[in-house]
């Protein structure tokens, strides 16, 4: 490959930047996973049940979501299912697919789970309403660029 169709190396900021996106996600994912095991679950099932507690999902768009194989998600479901955390049911506008959705109680889990996540709470809670908003505004560009 020629010099000129290189792609640039990242300035020093934005490897600094870079890194420390990596450190928030790994302590993200930690404290998730603390938190998961607190409440007797997976990190799998933990994130399953987050996204079920916001709206129920049919199989294919948990999989595309979770970034996982179909097939997985039956499983996790099928073990949440065993709990009385989530259940299966007609999707109204297609009878032939079906939904998971979060029962009662595993919105409960849920919203306790999400209370419990130290680290997502702390350090965001010493920012300035302002500042987590221009971080929000941020993340959001971030990620509608990378969908872009």
């Amino acid at each position: 490959m020629a010099a000129s169709q290189k792609s640039p190396r990242p300035d020093p900021l934005t490897m600094e930047v870079v890194e420390l996106i990596g450190e928030v996600v790994a302590r993200y994912h930690e404290d998730y996973e603390t938190a998961a095991t607190a409440h007797h679950l997976t990190g799998a099932q933990a994130r399953l049940l987050g996204l079920l507690s916001l709206e129920p999902l049919p199989m294919r768009k948990l999989a595309v979501r979770l970034r996982c194989e179909p097939s997985n998600v039956t499983g996790i479901v099928d073990r949440l299912e065993a709990r009385g955390l989530v259940e299966r049911r007609p999707d109204p506008a297609d009878r032939r697919v079906k939904l998971a959705a979060a029962t009662d109680e595993g919105r409960r889990v849920a919203k306790g789970l999400r209370e419990s996540l130290r680290f997502a709470r702390e350090p965001l809670a010493g920012l300035a309403e302002e500042e987590r908003v221009v971080l929000r505004g941020l993340l959001r560009r971030m990620l509608e660029a990378e969908d872009a």
